[in-house]
C-alpha cells in the first residue's frame, strides 16, 4: 500500500484517462510511455508479493497440506482475490472516484467530504479515512522489511551455508535505501520502468514453464476449488487467508498512485501486464509443487519463487527480485513523505521540514524525520523478527484493514457522491465487506504472533493526527474569539503610529480579524509600514487549485490589505513565488523591500481545557517541534520577524 513520489503536475495536463500524469516523459506523455512509468512505480509492493504469499499459505504459522485440494484451492483464492479486490474494487470502481485526478484515502475523504459536509455522519468519514491513513505507516514500516528479507532469503536456496549473512546483508541494504532519500530519486527512478519490466517478464516465464508442464493447475480457474476447500477444511481455509491477502497488498497504492500516471495507463498497466504476469507465476508455483513428490514439494515450498528456476539461472533471480524488492521499498518510502504531505496540508500533521530534491518537479520531496523514523522501525522490525515468514504474521492486517475501511467509504461514496439508490448500492458495498471483511478478520488471528505492531502504530499515528487537528481547531477558535476587526484597527492605527517606507507581510491563519504579530509590532514598535498586508494561506480539498484562483485580495484602506493565496493539498506553499502574481495588491512586491511578521504561539493551562490534559500536552510538544512557518512558506530567512503569544486552549 503505497503513494508513490513521482512527478506531479499541475491538472492542466490532464489526459489518458481523465487524471494528469507524468512519468518523466513529459507533459504530452502518451498513454502507453505513462503506461510504462506507471509498472516502474507504482507495482512494486504487489510485483514483489510472489516471493513469499504463496509459501506462507503452505508453510507458515498455520501449514496446509501439499495434497491437490488445498494447492488448487489455495490458487483459486488467489486468481479470485487478485479479481475481486484489486481488479474489480480498486482499479474498476474505485479508481473512478478522483479528486480532480487524485486517488487515496486522504483525497476520497476530501472528495467526500465537499458533499456531505453538513450531514450529521460526516466526521465518522473523515476518521475512517485518517485511521486508514495511520494504518499505512505501519504498512510502509513492514514492506521494506519484508520485502528485501523475502529476496535475500533466495542466497540459502542457492547455498545453505549464506543464512547467516542474510540479516547482515537486507539490513546493509535496507540502510542504504534510506541513506540516499536525501539525493533525490530521479535519477534512479530512471530505471526503475525497464527493470521491473524485465522482472515482470521473468515471473512470467517461469510460470509458463511449469504451466505447460503441468497445465491441470488451470483448473484452479473455476472458483469450485475455492468453495471446495472451505467447505472441506474450513477453518484452515479461514487462517489461509491471512496468508493468501498477502498476494494483493499494494492494491491500495494502484488507487493513490492514480494521479501520477492516469486511470487509463494505470488500467492498461494492471490488465494488460502486470497482473496476467503475477497470476503466470502464482499458477506456474502452484503447478510445480503438484508435480513434485512429496519430499521435494515439503523441500520446494520453503521458497517455491527460487526454485522455478534451474540451479543455475537461482542466484541471477535472486538478484534480479534484490533489485525489485529495493524498488519497491523506494515507492512505499516516497509514498510515506507523500502521503505525509499530503496529511500537513489537510491539517492533520504539523508543520515538517520538507527538502525539495529536485529544481523542476515539485512532487520530489525528503522529509527528513519521516525517512529517519522509518529506517530505525524497519532495522528494530529486521533484528526482531529475524525473517521474512515472521515478518508475515505482522504483515497484511494493516493492507486488509485500510482495504476494509476504503470499501465503508465507498458506499458513501456511492450513496453521497454518486446519488445512487442505497438498494442499488447496500448489496455492491454489502459483497466486498463479506471479502475484505473476511481478509481483515483472518489476519487478526495474526495480532499475538506480530499483527499487534502495525496496530499500535497505527493507533499511535491516529492519536497524534486527530490530537492535532483537534488542538488546531481549538487554538484557532480562541484565536478567533479574542481578534479584533481588522475594519476597525486599520481605521484607529493610522494615527496611532509612525509610517515607514516598505511592505511588511503579516502571516495570518484565518482570514477575519487581526493577527496578534500586527498588535505586538504596533505596541512594542509604534510603527507601521506604508503596505501593510495580512496574508492566509488557504489550502483547498481538492490537489490543485487553477492558477487564476490562486489570489484573493481585499483593499481595506489607509495602506492596509487582507490577501489569500488558495493552494490544493498536494501544492507546495512558495509564498514568495505566491506573491508574484499578487501585483494588485498595491503594486508588485520586492523582496528587498518585505519584511515578513510571523506568530509564534505558545500554549498555557485553562481553567476548563478544551480536551483531555494529556492530548493538551502532546499537542504543545508538537506545537513546539513543529518546522517554523518561514520554512514551510519557503520565506527568504533574511527577511522575516517572529513574534511570539500565548494561546489558552
Amino acid at each position: 500500500m503505497s503513494e508513490s513520489q513521482v512527478p506531479q503536475k499541475h491538472p492542466s495536463a490532464e489526459a489518458n484517462g481523465g487524471t494528469p500524469g507524468t512519468s518523466g516523459v513529459g507533459k504530452k506523455a502518451t498513454k502507453g510511455a505513462l503506461a510504462v512509468g506507471a509498472i516502474g512505480i507504482v507495482f512494486g509492493d504487489i510485483g514483489t508479493s510472489p516471493l513469499y504469499a504463496f509459501r506462507e499459505t503452505f508453510a507458515g504459522a498455520h501449514p496446509l497440506a501439499l495434497d491437490d485440494m488445498h494447492i488448487l484451492g489455495v490458487v483459486s483464492l488467489i486468481f479470485w482475490s487478485m479479481t475481486l479486490v484489486v481488479s474489480i474494487q480498486y482499479v474498476t470502481i474505485l479508481m473512478r472516484a478522483d479528486n480532480k485526478g487524485q486517488g487515496g484515502s486522504l483525497a476520497l475523504v476530501a472528495l467526500i467530504s465537499r458533499h456531505i459536509s453538513g450531514s450529521r455522519y460526516g466526521w465518522l468519514a473523515v476518521l475512517l479515512g485518517v485511521f486508514a491513513t495511520s494504518l499505512f505507516y505501519g504498512d510502509s514500516m513492514i514492506t521494506p522489511a519484508i520485502s528485501v528479507l523475502s529476496a535475500v532469503e533466495g542466497l540459502t536456496v542457492v547455498n545453505p551455508d549464506m543464512e547467516q549473512l542474510v540479516i547482515p546483508i537486507a539490513l546493509v541494504l535496507l540502510i542504504a535505501l534510506f541513506v540516499i532519500q536525501k539525493r533525490g530519486t530521479a535519477k534512479v527512478g530512471a530505471l526503475f520502468a525497464p527493470v521491473m519490466i524485465v522482472y515482470f517478464i521473468v515471473l512470467a516465464g517461469l510460470g509458463i514453464n511449469q504451466i505447460v508442464q503441468h497445465p491441470e493447475v488451470l483448473w484452479a480457474l473455476n472458483p469450485y476449488y475455492a468453495v471446495n476447500f472451505f467447505v472441506i477444511d474450513g477453518w484452515l481455509a479461514f487462517l489461509a487467508l491471512g496468508s493468501v491477502v498477502l498476494a494483493v497488498t499494494g492494491s491500495e497504492a494502484l488507487y493513490s498512485d492514480m494521479g501520477h500516471f492516469g486511470r487509463g495507463p494505470m488500467r492498461l498497466s494492471w490488465f494488460g501486464f502486470v497482473m496476467p504476469c503475477l497470476l503466470l507465476n502464482y499458477f506456474g508455483q502452484g503447478a510445480m509443487v503438484l508435480a513434485l513428490p512429496p519430499v521435494l514439494a515439503s523441500e520446494a515450498i520453503q521458497n517455491p519463487f527460487f526454485f522455478l528456476a534451474s540451479e543455475d539461472f537461482r542466484l541471477p533471480l535472486v538478484l534480479l527480485a534484490t533489485v525489485a524488492t529495493f524498488i519497491a521499498s523506494q515507492a512505499v518510502i516516497s509514498g510515506a513523505f507523500s502521503i505525509t504531505h499530503q496529511a500537513m496540508q489537510l491539517g492533520f500533521i504539523p508543520r515538517l521540514s520538507i527538502r525539495h530534491t529536485s529544481e523542476t518537479e515539485a512532487g520530489q520531496i525528503y522529509i527528513p524525520v519521516v525517512n529517519w523514523a522509518l529506517m530505525v522501525a524497519v532495522i528494530i522490525l529486521v533484528l526482531t523478527f529475524q525473517s521474512s515468514s515472521n515478518l508475515a504474521a505482522a504483515y497484511g492486517i494493516a493492507v486488509t484493514g485500510a482495504v476494509t475501511i476504503d470499501t465503508l467509504l465507498m458506499g458513501v461514496l456511492f450513496v453521497g457522491v454518486w446519488k445512487w439508490k442505497w438498494w442499488y448500492a447496500a448489496p455492491v458495498v454489502a459483497l466486498f465487506l463479506i471479502v475484505d471483511g473476511a481478509y481483515f478478520a483472518a489476519n487478526l488471528t495474526k495480532v499475538a504472533d506480530g499483527g499487534w505492531f502495525p496496530l499500535v502504530v497505527g493507533l499511535f499515528a491516529f492519536t497524534l493526527l486527530t490530537t492535532w487537528a483537534r488542538g488546531r481547531k481549538l487554538m484557532r477558535d480562541r484565536m478567533t474569539e479574542v481578534a479584533l476587526p481588522i475594519e476597525i484597527f486599520a481605521k484607529s492605527a493610522k494615527n496611532s503610529a509612525t509610517r515607514v517606507p516598505g511592505t511588511a507581510i503579516f502571516m495570518a491563519s484565518q482570514t477575519a480579524g487581526v493577527p496578534s504579530a500586527l498588535l505586538h509590532n504596533i505596541k512594542h514598535n509604534k510603527v507601521l509600514h506604508e503596505r501593510v498586508v495580512i496574508l492566509t494561506i488557504e489550502i483547498a480539498d481538492e490537489p490543485y487549485v487553477d492558477e487564476n484562483a490562486r489570489c484573493e485580495m481585499h483593499d481595506l484602506g489607509e495602506g492596509f490589505y487582507r490577501a489569500v493565496l488558495h493552494y490544493g493539498f498536494m501544492e507546495e506553499t512558495d509564498v514568495p513565488k505566491g506573491l508574484k502574481s499578487m501585483s494588485r495588491c498595491g503594486g508588485e512586491f520586492d523582496m528587498m523591500n518585505t519584511s515578513f511578521f510571523l506568530s509564534r504561539q505558545t500554549l498555557i493551562a485553562s481553567e476548563k481545557p478544551g480536551m483531555s490534559l494529556w492530548r493538551e500536552k502532546v499537542f504543545a510538544w508538537m506545537l513546539r517541534n513543529s518546522a517554523t512557518a518561514m520554512e514551510f512558506f519557503r520565506l527568504p530567512t533574511n527577511r522575516v520577524v517572529e513574534l511570539g503569544s500565548q494561546v489558552e486552549i
